[in-house]
């Protein structure tokens, strides 16, 4: 995430589904000094553990489990501090349809959640909320989060929500965006259906 330009420091945080529970990076530590005894397995509405001591989940635990526990479907989920998500968190804006790629989300907004402190279960259910139906959110003043059904493709929608994100406010910047209408965003989850990329389905 950090070398991608989506995240800096030790901000954000990254999990995977494994039997029962999931795995999670740790809290505060560099990801470029991490190893995999670093990573934490914690369990569903369980304790935690890793290979190495002293070794505690990422403060934004909370959120992960909740995510993975009520969405079947998802199997990894990344949260980023970027610079333009961040920016558009603390406008507490939703990002409307002014980009068709809006749509890869899941819907013709991606929605922002209200603001609550980080870590806490507060953030989580506004977290849950903003994802209904939708695959990316942003949080206020905050950052965002993606979901995949794989690490990979968490990681490529983050990158996806992170560009959206610098393109509004450019937007912003000169009077705002021209905005898709539903009947357009209709048209653009109807090509979606029909196969968006090397795996095309059936017509």
């Amino acid at each position: 995430m950090n070398e991608l330009g989506i995240n800096q420091g030790t901000a954000g945080n990254a999990s995977v589904r494994v039997d029962g529970g999931f795995l999670i990076t740790p809290s505060g530590m560099k990801y470029e000094e991490l190893t995999p005894e670093d990573i934490v397995f914690k369990k569903f509405d369980g304790p935690y553990e890793s290979l190495k001591e002293n070794r505690k989940p990422s403060s934004e635990w909370q959120f992960h489990e909740d995510i993975l526990v009520n969405r079947k479907e998802i199997s990894a989920v990344i949260h980023t501090h970027g610079k333009a998500a961040m920016t558009i968190a603390c406008l507490g804006k939703d990002i409307p349809p002014f980009h068709y790629m809006i749509g890869i989300a899941g819907g013709s907004t991606i929605r922002c959640a209200p603001y609550h402190t980080f870590g806490t279960k507060a953030l989580s259910l506004a977290a849950l909320d903003a994802l209904n139906e939708r695959k990316a959110c942003l949080l206020a003043n905050h950052g965002q989060i993606a979901l995949g059904s794989s690490l990979q493709q968490a990681l490529d929608l983050a990158m996806e929500v992170e560009t959206l994100c610098d393109v509004y406010w450019r937007t912003l910047a000169v009077g705002g965006p021209a905005l898709l209408d539903e009947a357009q965003m209709g048209e653009v989850f109807e090509q979606f259906g029909k196969g968006y990329g090397q795996n095309p389905k059936d017509n």
